[in-house]
């Protein structure tokens, strides 16, 4: 199996260079000059529980330097899905997959303009990584990855089982389930509660659990997600809210994604997180005021910054 990496940040490098570790030709392809570079001269260096180490792969800024692969598997942002899918059609030809682990939700809607539906895996991964700098990430922490055809249908999971495998031997522990969208919704959920909050007030995962008053908006904005889950019929788990929560305490010293990017003055994922609910729930006539407020600063946020 021939893996291309279409993101090579920190998701994209770790999960590449899991991947390589067990022999599996992979090559990372990724804009960011510097990092690339960095990964072809000396390797990729991965920090993980006070250990370094140093994996040799492949690294590219050049998609035509890849060649024909069996599997991409995109990591950009997501507001970058769409010419990171144009990439991978390009590399995978007529009966490749396109795998996304992406945050949020629209990933794979998006990918299904220029890939066939039945190609598109989706899924989510519980596993952590930082960029540290050009060619250096440090592996987080540790968890399941569930996957799915986007499309299910007959043969889906003999379809997808062998990516299942192979990831589980690099040590990316994988399910396959039939229906991935309550999957993908439930991470979508965590997202809604955790992100936008920390991007707007500065603060780092855990302190979203001090005041009452901050867990109040995380629980309403999950829970305004949740009713528009249950009005497109998707089944999220009851104890949603107090699983955000967990995920807080358990990550209580990591700076969420989106706060990393207003952090760093970049783009973020709200479109796809809070402003994904708040579009699903204009449709669905639903009132989503939390989701609404929150997605409007970030959007306020991102339009001034310096």
């Amino acid at each position: 199996m021939r893996i291309a990496v279409v993101g090579a940040g920190a998701m994209g490098s770790l999960f590449g260079a899991l991947l390589a570790e067990t022999g599996t030709e992979v090559c990372l392809y990724d804009v960011w000059i510097d990092h690339i570079n960095a990964i072809n001269q000396s390797g990729l260096r991965i920090e993980h529980q006070n250990q370094t180490r140093t994996v040799s792969i492949h690294a590219t800024a050049d998609p035509n330097q890849i060649g024909r692969a069996d599997l991409a598997i995109i990591f950009v942002k997501s507001t970058q899905t769409a010419p990171a899918t144009r990439t991978a059609a390009q590399l995978l030809g007529t009966d490749g997959l396109i795998l996304t682990l992406q945050n949020g939700m629209g990933n794979a809607d998006i990918m299904a303009q220029f890939i066939d539906p039945a190609r598109i895996v989706a899924g989510t991964t519980a596993h952590g990584a930082t960029v540290l700098g050009p060619g250096r990430i440090r592996h987080a922490g540790s968890g399941p990855t569930v996957i799915g055809l986007w499309a299910p249908g007959e043969g889906a999971q003999t379809l997808i089982q062998p990516i299942a495998a192979r990831f589980t031997q690099a040590g990316i522990e994988t399910e396959v389930v039939a229906d991935v969208r309550p999957v993908v919704w439930n991470k979508l959920l965590v997202n809604v509660g955790i992100n936008a909050i920390t991007a707007l007030t500065g603060i780092k995962n855990g302190q979203l659990l001090d005041l009452a008053a901050t867990r109040e908006v995380s629980r309403a904005a999950v829970e305004e997600a949740r009713s528009v889950a249950q009005a497109r019929g998707v089944q999220t788990r009851g104890d949603a809210v107090a699983h955000v929560f967990q995920i807080a305490e358990a990550t209580a010293l990591n700076r969420s994604s989106m706060g990393q990017d207003v952090d760093a003055r970049r783009p973020t994922e709200i479109d796809a997180i809070n402003g994904f609910i708040v579009r699903e729930a204009r449709q669905l006539g639903l009132p989503v005021p939390v989701n609404q407020t929150l997605t409007a600063l970030i959007e306020t946020l991102q339009f001034h910054y310096e």
